[in-house]
């Protein structure tokens, strides 16, 4: 049974191993069970995806700005979901790419 806590806040504005790597991602998608910020399947580490694998979380949000809808991982379909703790989206002035100094020149050649 998918689990989704409302009361969880994020990890943080940017994905956990992404920043801890130094590294940077496309999109955000953020844990609707745990709260985990991770990078989404475009971003060279699919971070997201990887969180989903080893935990068997399956339900994300979309960490972006504007965008509320979920995806479920182990059905592959779109759901509705509840509100999630604040915040509900990266900074607004992250760039997409981002975060700010850390994408390549060259990062379209290196994205799925």
């Amino acid at each position: 049974m998918t689990t989704i806590d409302p009361s969880v806040p994020p990890s943080g504005t940017g994905c956990a191993e992404c920043d801890a790597a130094g590294g940077w991602w496309v999109h955000l998608r953020r844990c609707a069970t745990c709260g985990h910020v991770g990078c989404c399947d475009t971003s060279p580490e699919q971070h997201a995806t990887a969180h989903f694998r080893s935990t068997g979380h399956a339900v994300v949000q979309s960490f972006e700005p504007g965008e509320d809808w979920f995806w479920d991982y182990e059905r592959e379909v779109a759901l509705s979901g509840p509100a999630l703790a604040p915040p509900s989206h990266r900074p607004e002035d992250q760039p997409v790419p981002g975060p700010a100094g850390r994408v390549p020149a060259d990062w379209r050649s290196r994205i799925h």
